[in-house]
């Protein structure tokens, strides 16, 4: 079993950010596409609200996911001691 090192602050924050970004131009490019055919008439502000709304959305379930599969992974008693042990290493 091979036990990872975090990934560093900033790059945690510029995934996040780059996550974020993506996320919101996919969700504005498919109501330009999705709501004509389905015959729903909006502004492009409306739109960006929506897809801001969704992206937001969309952030939250996935850390509310990150979080509990990272609680269900330390619930193994092998890993929660390799975790310990490898925490206690870094400590000194």
């Amino acid at each position: 079993m091979s036990l990872r090192p975090a990934q560093a602050r900033h790059a945690s924050l510029v995934e996040a950010g780059a996550n974020f970004l993506v996320g919101y131009l996919i969700a504005l490019l498919a109501q330009q596409l999705i709501f004509p055919a389905v015959g729903i008439q909006t502004t492009f502000a409306q739109e960006a609200k929506v897809a801001a709304a969704f992206t937001l959305i969309s952030i939250l379930r996935s850390y509310m996911l990150r979080r509990l599969f990272e609680r269900m992974t330390c619930c193994q008693p092998i890993r929660c001691f390799a975790r310990r042990r490898y925490s206690r290493l870094e400590e000194h």
